[in-house]
């Protein structure tokens, strides 16, 4: 089956064909470190990351490209504000990016360019820019000529002469209010690199089209990002790109917001949730649970109901994992192929809360198999169970979340395991001696510590338990 995209250009969903068959090109435009992230930013590296794995589960082979935004007008503002170089601030908030990042079981970019490793390219698309006749320079800036690409403002459905873009600091010379800036001159106090127009900086919007290039060609697949990106960054990276000669991004995809009380999640409105914070309250895979498995396109709103109910959810998926795993006695693998309903709800725009309602199905009839005593048919489910969760990055046997990215340290949870068995063991005599009174209150009270005890065929075993 073929599948499809919700193309923003288009306002469709459109039939996904790739410009060399059997591959895939992504740009995803990244992270801008002027702080670290809160998990509207990590949502979009999320979405993203489940769209290059079902690609390559369809067997294309995926090149994934997300840049790094390591210089801006926020990085400089940050710079003065505290006291540090710029590249200090970018480099601690790239790195917490790529914490963030890996927590939530991402896999790494194909490439991850920096927008300050590619100056070269920049000042190369301006020049040729400008002998086209859609850039030129004034006061050391450098500018396009936005009336000079009469399909300006396609993505975004704007008229031009509704359109307000007034100029930021030092954006002086232009000739119409609505041209941007590709380049920004110099400012005392500010970075700078060389230009045949004078000592400056590159403007945001030029970096993305300049490194889409240099990785991608001049032509790619998918350009993904955020749904604030639209305009003016992806409108304006379109102009630049097509204006230069490249027939840029076949499809666009964007990946809704994190809200807070209706409002995008941001820096700027101090309503960000830090993952760095998040990841030491609540199991990071079930933060991908609860990021992951909304439609991309559908709006999440934060609450922190709404995330106790994705860890309750996911503990049914994961202790169905668990108990058939201590049936068996040894991993089973996942199966070579995911159900056919699960596979259609993901060739369509990435349909993940249907995909994910087919992995709950299946747990259901695993549970069901379990209770029957017909292993066999559980075994199968857990294969069926684990090919789905693989591709949604979600598998808690997979060796990111039970080798070494688990909450616990091996050892101390050896040593839990060995004290809750001796309390267990004592429930166990009691319940043999028919005093019921006994073991309720043993199970009551390692309940009030936080763990949940089921009891099976194998013997009671215990989880830690939902908030």
């Amino acid at each position: 089956m073929t599948i499809r995209l919700y193309d923003t250009s288009a306002r469709q969903i459109r039939d996904f064909t790739p410009l060399k068959p059997g591959c895939v090109s992504i740009y995803l435009c990244g992270a801008t470190v002027q702080a670290a992230p809160h998990i509207g930013h990590i949502r979009s590296g999320l979405n993203f990351d489940i769209m290059r794995r079902w690609f390559a589960y369809r067997g294309y082979e995926v090149t994934f490209i997300r840049n790094v935004t390591d210089i801006d007008d926020k990085i400089i503002a940050k710079s003065h504000e505290q006291g540090r170089p710029w590249w200090s601030i970018g480099y601690d908030n790239e790195r917490a990016f790529n914490e963030g990042y890996t927590a939530l079981g991402c896999l790494p970019p194909t490439y991850e360019p920096r927008a300050t490793g590619h100056v070269p390219e920049m000042v190369e698309m301006m020049q040729r820019l400008i002998e086209r006749g859609h850039a030129y320079e004034a006061d050391g800036n450098v500018y396009f000529d936005v009336r000079s690409f009469p399909r300006y403002l396609e993505l975004s459905r704007q008229e031009l002469d509704n359109l307000l873009q007034p100029s930021g600091d030092g954006e002086t010379g232009k000739r119409d209010p609505r041209d941007f800036a590709m380049w920004k001159a110099a400012k005392p106090g500010e970075p700078t690199w060389p230009t045949p127009w004078g000592p400056g900086r590159p403007g945001w919007h030029l970096e993305c089209s300049a490194m889409a290039h240099k990785y991608l060609g001049s032509a790619f697949d998918v350009h993904g990002g955020g749904l604030d990106l639209i305009f003016p960054h992806h409108e304006n990276e379109i102009a630049q790109a097509k204006a230069y000669g490249d027939d840029f991004a076949r499809y666009w995809v964007h990946n809704a917001w994190v809200t807070m009380a209706g409002d995008k999640m941001s820096k700027s409105l101090g309503n960000s949730v830090l993952v760095s914070e998040m990841v030491k309250k609540w199991r990071p895979i079930v933060l991908r649970y609860y990021l992951g498995t909304p439609h991309y396109r559908s709006m999440i709103e934060y609450s922190e109901e709404s995330l106790r109910e994705a860890e309750s959810a996911f503990a049914r998926i994961e202790g169905f994992v668990q108990r058939v795993t201590e049936l068996t006695g040894k991993t089973v693998e996942p199966a070579a192929e995911v159900p056919p309903a699960f596979a259609e709800a993901m060739d369509d725009d990435l349909g993940v809360p249907q995909a994910l309602a087919v992995v709950h199905t299946t747990v259901r009839q695993g549970n069901s198999a379990l209770a029957a005593h017909d292993k066999d048919a559980a075994v199968a489910r857990l294969a069926e169970v684990r090919a789905m969760l693989g591709v949604l990055g979600l598998d808690p046997l997979d060796a990111h979340w039970a080798g070494g990215a688990a909450d616990h340290d091996e050892d101390l949870e050896g040593v839990v395991d060995s004290l809750v068995r001796l309390v267990l063991d004592q429930r166990e005599s009691a319940r043999a001696r028919k005093d019921w009174a006994t073991a309720d209150a043993i199970r009551d009270q390692l309940g009030q510590a936080g763990l949940a005890i089921e009891d099976g065929p194998q013997g009671p075993r215990w989880s830690l338990g939902t908030r």
